[in-house]
Parts: C-alpha cells; structure tokens; sequence
C-alpha cells in the first residue's frame, strides 16, 4: 500500500461477508480488504485464507456458494472472476433442513 494520500493512491476497499458455518468458521461476520483496484476472485480467496488460517476456514470456504455483488460465482473459474472495488463478496454454506 502507497503512502501517497492523494485521492489516486487511497487503497479501495472489498467486503467479505460470512454466513452460517462460514462465520462460525472465521469466527467473524465479515472482512473489509484493501485493495488498489479490481482482482480476481482467488485473490479473494487468497486474502480470506490469509486473514483466517486454518483447515476449518479453507474446508468451509470451499464448500461454500460464493456470490460477487448480485451474481452467483461459485461455480465459475475464480481466476476468471473479476472483482472490482466497492463490491460485496458473499460466503454462503450448505444449508440442512427444511
């Protein structure tokens, strides 16, 4: 991250949040990352990973439904799936019963 302060260098800001399992998981309900520009989402991912070490963490993410914004990205390339500032990413696990 740039020490710079004008308006250019501020880092943006991505939101995780954590649903279910997943909260229980990270044992928050959501993350704020910094970031300076748009990125993927395993870069996504990574940061989350980073932030939450552990195999309960890595095993309950990647069970997860992710949404990005609005949109279902779960079963998409998270290589391929660009986020961009400002945007919201949803970790949802499987849910049980009726």
């Amino acid at each position: 991250m740039s020490t710079d302060s004008s308006p250019t260098a501020e880092a943006e800001t991505i939101t995780t949040r954590y649903w279910a399992g997943a909260r229980s998981a990270t044992g928050v309900d959501q993350d704020v990352f910094q970031v300076s520009g748009p990125v993927t989402l395993s870069e996504v991912l990574r940061l989350v990973l980073t932030a939450h070490p552990g195999v309960d963490v890595a095993r309950t993410i990647g069970v997860c439904s992710v949404l990005v914004g609005d949109r279902p990205a779960g079963t998409e390339d998270a290589d391929a799936v660009m986020v961009p500032p400002g945007v919201a990413v949803e970790f949802l696990p499987p849910f049980a019963g009726g």
